[in-house]
């Protein structure tokens, strides 16, 4: 904190910092799977095409993803109270835009600026939640970070459901909108200045632009699959092209001395399988959710609403997780949640096989449990296996990271698999096929990553928060890859 400045009435609070994070967070998490029930009154009151509204929900991802890793890199160099009120006002203005349009192009804008500046604001409230308020507080604050990650997306089904069968897409925008606005004032009286790190250093050649072309080109490229079919250009052009701009992201980053992500510090056995398991779980979760909501809407024939009303046990799924991660996370135990999230997912992917009309307000509902304790078990325990087995100073930067790759896994293979079950010759064959390939996906995970982990030479351990907080060592001492097969170097 600078000299001489003035102390801020909510500064140092712990409640003003977890509304802080949790609104700086929630709106738009919400609205990601809230969109797609209420599409079709977009569609009537925007003059909007399917395609249209696809690209919207793509590229606002792509913002997201993009912005944590934006964020990241003007964190150094900027003072982070100056960062935080600009993109919570930046959110405000992005909510204003989609509120107030009248054509999809302003939409557009305006819900692009909110996935931007909600990613930013990412990695600009969470560390602060994280470092600020010592070790007896982390066991609160994982759960919260829960809660603020899948809890808001959960609710997404549900609030979505109501405005696709009663109206109001207007008033959801005004209240995000107010949403943020309170969110902006709480942090206004939170958030104390800083000095930034690295103040008057470059920005990053590299980094920022490959992130840029790693995510808005294979977004752009899946949301064509709306109007097109796998073997367009428009589709396989921007997906190779963004996928080989990631791998090059990591691979500059890796080789880096002083990178903007720490890829190098999380290629051990521990931060991989974290990752790779909120990867997984991340993706499987979008694709089996969507796919649901489109066979209840047009083989069960449901109303939106309907299918938000089944899809509430979402919801208690990740707060029961919130809960036994409150309980786990200071334990040897976090490695065994992150694989109950899998198996969760499994057991998920499982039950919708046995989906018909006919049996969808039982299945469903079971399902929704399922899918919800998968995500808060599998992905937020996943981001803490990386982020306690790195410097506490790094933790901003391996969010974005994680969220990168994570975001990256979800929001390829889901709209590339409901693509495939939409041209099947039914849909309740493509759904089953879907759904069957997600299994495939995520029971292999079940069976690869514990074989990662136990290749690795790893043993569950509780993580040492008082050397990772104070700086003086890693939470986790992860062995690297494959320790335990590694032929030993003989001394010289």
């Amino acid at each position: 904190m600078p000299r001489n400045s003035p102390r801020l009435p909510l500064a140092g609070s712990y409640p003003a910092a977890v509304a802080l994070a949790l609104l700086a967070l929630s709106p738009f998490l919400v609205l990601t799977t809230a969109l797609s029930l209420f599409e079709p009154i977009l569609m009537e009151r925007l003059g909007a095409s399917a395609f249209q509204l696809q690209l919207t929900s793509g590229l606002s991802n792509a913002g997201y993803a993009f912005g944590a890793v934006l964020a990241a890199e003007l964190f150094k160099r900027l003072q982070a109270r100056r960062l935080y009120i600009f993109c919570e006002a930046g959110f405000v203005i992005g909510s204003i835009l989609a509120l107030s349009a009248q054509e999809i192009g302003l939409f557009m804008a305006g819900v692009i600026l909110q996935g931007l500046f909600t990613g930013m604001l990412l990695v600009l409230s969470l560390p602060p939640l994280v470092l600020g308020h010592g070790v007896e507080k982390l066991a609160t604050t994982a759960p919260v970070i829960s809660i603020g990650l899948f809890g808001m997306v959960t609710a997404g089904p549900l609030i979505g459901g109501l405005v696709g069968s009663y109206g109001g897409w207007r008033l959801l925008y005004t209240s995000v909108a107010v949403l943020a606005a309170i969110g902006l004032t709480i942090g206004a009286m939170t958030f104390e200045p800083n000095d930034p790190p690295a103040k008057g250093s470059r920005l990053s050649l590299s980094a920022t632009p490959l992130a840029l072309a790693a995510t808005a080109l294979p977004f752009f490229g899946v949301s064509w699959l709306s109007r097109g079919e796998f073997d367009d250009w428009e589709f396989i052009a921007p997906v190779a092209v963004g996928v080989a701009a990631g791998a090059l992201l990591l691979a500059t980053q890796y080789a880096q001395a002083r990178p903007l992500m720490p890829v190098r510090p999380i290629t051990n056995t521990l931060p991989v399988t974290g990752t790779l398991t909120a990867m997984v779980v991340g993706a499987s979760f979008v694709t089996l959710l969507e796919l649901t909501q489109i066979y209840l809407l047009q083989q069960a024939g449901y109303t939106p609403v309907h299918v938000g009303v089944l899809l509430i046990p979402q919801i208690a799924g990740v707060i029961v997780s919130a809960i036994i991660f409150h309980k786990v996370m200071a334990t040897r135990w976090t490695p065994y949640m992150a694989l109950s999230g899998i198996l969760s997912i499994v057991c998920a992917a499982g039950v919708l096989l046995a989906l018909t009309p006919s049996n969808a307000s039982v299945i469903v509902p079971i399902t929704a449990a399922l899918l919800g304790y998968g995500a808060g078990a599998g992905v937020v325990p996943g981001l803490f296996l990386a982020g306690f087995s790195i410097s506490a100073m790094q933790i901003g930067a391996t969010f974005a990271l994680v969220e990168l790759l994570r975001s990256e896994a979800a929001f390829l293979i889901g709209p590339a698999l409901v693509h495939l079950a939409t041209i099947q010759g039914s849909f309740t064959d493509g759904f089953r096929l879907a759904v069957s390939i997600t299994l495939a996906l995520i029971g292999a995970s079940a069976l690869a990553l514990p074989g990662l982990f136990m290749l690795g030479g790893a043993r569950p351990e509780a993580p040492d928060l008082e050397g990772w907080m104070s700086g003086s060592s890693t939470g986790y001492h992860s062995p690297r890859l494959a320790n335990a097969i590694r032929k030993p170097v003989p001394n010289p």
